[in-house]
C-alpha cells in the first residue's frame, strides 16, 4: 500500500487528509466582518491539537502492544507446533465426530 507522509509520520493512502496537532494549532482563518473571537478560536485549536496528540500517542502505544501480542502468539504457535505429535501418531477417532 502506498504511503503518504505528513508531519514525519506515515499514513495509509486511504487517509491522506489526516491533520497533525501542529497543523491544527497553526491553522489560520480569514477575517470576516461578523467573525468570531480570535482568542476563542486559538483556545479551541489548542484543545483540539492537544487531544489529537493524545489520541495519536494512544494509537501508537496500542499498535506497539498489538505487534507484541502478535509476536507472542506466533512464538507460542511455533513452539506448540513443534511439541504436537504428527497426525499419523494419533489413534483414529471411532466416535460420531
Amino acid at each position: 500500500m502506498a504511503q503518504v507522509y505528513r508531519g514525519g509520520q506515515p499514513y495509509p493512502a486511504a487517509h491522506p487528509g489526516r491533520w497533525t496537532p501542529h497543523e491544527v494549532r497553526t491553522r489560520e482563518f480569514a477575517a470576516r466582518r461578523r467573525g468570531v473571537d480570535p482568542d476563542e478560536v486559538r483556545e479551541f485549536q489548542a484543545r483540539v491539537a492537544d487531544e489529537l496528540a493524545m489520541l495519536n500517542e494512544t494509537v501508537r502505544l496500542l499498535s506497539q502492544e498489538n505487534d507484541r501480542i502478535k509476536r507472542a502468539l506466533r512464538d507460542w504457535q511455533t513452539l506448540h507446533a513443534r511439541e504436537c505429535r504428527p497426525l499419523h501418531d494419533h489413534p483414529h477417532n471411532s466416535g460420531h465426530w
